[in-house]
């Protein structure tokens, strides 16, 4: 078991936020410090070849698949919301009860569930090829996104959000922001690069969420965080990219 003031080091892609920054915001939110390892030069011990080392499994533990990568003191950690859900834990960033905890990885895992929709609405055909080789299937698959998927999903958060008493609309679960607020703030935000138009037109429905994710960006931590060089802008090779072609008003939702 790791000693409760042992560093974090966070192995993710250095050049784009994707599903690594979801762990920066946890990080960043419980104020402890942490090496991003492949942000490093690599005459450091940085880079990508630092990062494949552990894919490769270059250590004790379990092999990860993909990053992010969490590894902290023995313990090493892949998938983002386990990663997300064992810091939240240790940093007073999810409820204490069992259950609630349980609630909270069902909400995270929702998030999850649209984070990978989000993805397809650019790669919906093969995750290796280039986006202008399933421009085609990427415009038809948007298309749905944009009309069905994504009012369903926020839709849903907004609902769990009012159905939250205790958090007063200001937390999706227990009275006070978990680790789940953190990402749903990232991902309204990244939907506002990938999608303004559509996101634009499913604000009115969503005013919980809006503005649970102004509280989020405006906490002193997450605010340092955003005004600093540690975070990094959405382009076009993450999981949030904006193509034009692809973000639309639909007509009804």
């Amino acid at each position: 078991m790791a000693a409760p003031d042992s560093p974090y080091a966070l192995y993710y892609w250095p050049s784009i936020p994707g599903r690594g920054e979801f762990v920066r915001l946890v990080l960043e939110q419980a104020a402890v410090p942490y090496d991003d390892v492949a942000r490093r030069p690599v005459d450091d011990g940085g880079g990508v070849p630092a990062l494949m080392a552990q894919v490769k499994g270059d250590r004790s533990g379990i092999r990860p698949l993909a990053p992010p990568i969490l590894v902290h003191d023995e313990l090493r950690l892949a998938q983002m919301p386990v990663i997300c859900a064992y810091l939240a834990a240790r940093h007073g960033l999810v409820p204490a009860d069992e259950a609630r905890r349980f609630e909270a990885m069902q909400l995270q895992l929702t998030l999850v569930d649209l984070i990978a929709e989000i993805h397809d609405t650019h790669h919906p055909v093969a995750k290796g090829d280039y986006y202008e080789a399933q421009k085609d299937e990427a415009q038809r698959y948007a298309a749905h996104f944009v009309a069905v998927r994504l009012p369903k999903f926020l839709g849903y958060f907004e609902a769990v959000l009012q159905a939250n008493v205790a958090g007063q609309g200001r937390a999706l679960l227990g009275e006070s922001h978990s680790y789940v607020d953190l990402t749903m703030a990232q991902v309204l935000r990244g939907l506002a690069y990938a999608f303004p138009r559509a996101l634009a037109a499913v604000s009115p429905k969503i005013p919980g969420l809006i503005a649970l994710h102004d509280a989020v960006e405006a906490l002193p931590n997450i605010a340092a965080f955003r005004a600093s060089d540690r975070c990094l802008p959405f382009n076009e090779h993450g999981i949030f990219r904006h193509y034009p072609e692809l973000d639309s008003e639909p007509s009804a939702l």
